[in-house]
This record gives structure tokens, C-alpha cells and sequence, in this order.
């Protein structure tokens, strides 16, 4: 995968297109992630909700960048919207963790486009790199030779050292790909570890607050969401109201997906 001047932006519908459909919600996963890591949550809000599950730039089927810009993930994905999705409206967004960031900056950017938005455990300020071991995780990818992989499995034996979790190996495999050339990698992980500080980090908003209504999703094992960015959350988000969700770390969607899709269809629908 190569840098363009023009990244595209892939995404793939989920849930019903038809008059079933009364709702209409975009998806942004996580560093790491891809739209389709949110198809359970979709399929549970059918048939009122049609949603689209959105690769953010540098993930999944998207394009690369040259560097990490919340704007400029933000513009993209808000003209990809624009272009279809949301071309007879505004439509709903719920974004996780690095998602949330382009979430929460696509909505004080293009506030036509959003009717509701969502943001799960992920906060408008800066992390700690250390939180969530990304740099670890990153190094840990990229130092797979993957010339010398034939199948996944190989690559999966290759992480056992450093990654000895079978589930958090198994989500990150998820971005390896077999090409005409071998295995490789869809993130652009080079990128991705030397921006990590600006991931971590909130970008400064010169636009005025959004005024629609927000979810702020939180889970109770998760530190991400610290009581001290309540008041800077509602600054730039007024209208927003603060769910925490018992038993969750930060991946609410996953490990509480009953309680998470309750939460949207509560205030989405």
C-alpha cells in the first residue's frame, strides 16, 4: 500500500438498507482496529439501524497518510460521509478510543453532519503513551520477518513471545494480509509508532462547540476516561451525558456488548 495525495476511505455497510432502516450510524474503530471490528454491535441494532463500518485512514482497506492528523482523518472521513452515507443528512457517529478522537473532532468540524454522537472511553485530552502498551504492541508487529511467514499461524507463533495473549493476538492479526507478494501488513505501522505521541494526544480546535447531543461511554475498569476531563469534555460538548459501564475495560464494545448496544439503542433510537 502506497501514499496517495487524495486518501481514500473504505468503508462497508452493515444492518438493513431498506425502509426498515430508520437510522443511520457511522462507525469508527480504534488504533489497530477496522470497521468490521463493530459488525456484532450492527447486527444487534438492525433492523432500525443501517450503519456503516468505516476504515479510518491507515487501517484496514484505507489509504496511508505521510503523517498522524486528527483534522486531517476528520476531513477525510467526513467528505467520504458526504459523498453518500450522509448526502441526504445528517447521520449518528460513534467512535472508540483513537475513533472517538476523529469523532469528536469530525463533529466540531462538520456539525452538519452529525445528529448524535457517540464517544467510548476516550477522553479530549492527552494520554499517556503507556497506557494500552501501543508501543510495545507496535515495535511487536513490525518486528515479525514477514518474508519468512507462509501462513498465519506462522506469524501468530512469532508474537507468542511478546504478545503472550491469544486474544489481543488474534485481534491484531487481523491486519495481516496475504498480497501477490507474501504477508503484510494493512496499518501503516511505521507511521503509526513514530506519531504515536500525537495519537495519544487531543488536537487544539479552533471551532466552536458542538451543540448536539453526546454519549460519552466509559468503562469502569478503564482509566482512559478520568473524572478530571469532565469539564473539558463539556466545553467543547455541552450537551453531554456520562454513562459508565459496569465490568468493562477500555474495549466496552467487546466486553460488554449487550450493556454497550443498550447504551446506543437508548440514545440513538
Amino acid at each position: 500500500m502506497t501514499e496517495t495525495s487524495k486518501p481514500t476511505v473504505f468503508s462497508m455497510l452493515a444492518g438493513k438498507s431498506d425502509a426498515e432502516a430508520t437510522h443511520r450510524v457511522a462507525f469508527l474503530h480504534g488504533l489497530f482496529g477496522r470497521g468490521r471490528n463493530f459488525a456484532t454491535i450492527a447486527g444487534a441494532l438492525a433492523p432500525e439501524v443501517q450503519s456503516l463500518l468505516v476504515d479510518l485512514p491507515n487501517h484496514g482497506k484505507s489509504a496511508w497518510t505521510a503523517e498522524f492528523d486528527y483534522a486531517e482523518m476528520a476531513d477525510l472521513t467526513a467528505e467520504h460521509l458526504r459523498a453518500d452515507f450522509a448526502a441526504s443528512g445528517p447521520i449518528d457517529i460513534v467512535g472508540h478510543s483513537m475513533g472517538g478522537k476523529v469523532a469528536m473532532v469530525l463533529a466540531l468540524r462538520h456539525p452538519d453532519l452529525v445528529r448524535k454522537l457517540v464517544v467510548v472511553d476516550i477522553a479530549p485530552v492527552t494520554s499517556d503513551p503507556a497506557q494500552g502498551n501501543f508501543a510495545h504492541l507496535l515495535d511487536s508487529l513490525a518486528s515479525v520477518d514477514l518474508a519468512q511467514v507462509g501462513r498465519r499461524a506462522e506469524a501468530d507463533e512469532a508474537l507468542k513471545g511478546p504478545i503472550p495473549q491469544a486474544g489481543v493476538r488474534g485481534f491484531l492479526l487481523q491486519n495481516l494480509k496475504h498480497g501477490d507478494n507474501g504477508f503484510e501488513w494493512e496499518p501503516n505501522l511505521d507511521m503509526l509508532r513514530a506519531e504515536l505521541r500525537t495519537i495519544m494526544a487531543f488536537p487544539g480546535i479552533s471551532a466552536p462547540s458542538f451543540g448536539g447531543p453526546v454519549l460519552w461511554i466509559r468503562g469502569d475498569k478503564s482509566d482512559y476516561v478520568r473524572d478530571e476531563a469532565i469539564p473539558i469534555m463539556k466545553s467543547l460538548f455541552p450537551e453531554v451525558e456520562l454513562v459508565t459501564v459496569e465490568g468493562s475495560g477500555h474495549w466496552v464494545h467487546s466486553e460488554q456488548p449487550q450493556a454497550f448496544t443498550e447504551a446506543l439503542r437508548t440514545f440513538l433510537l
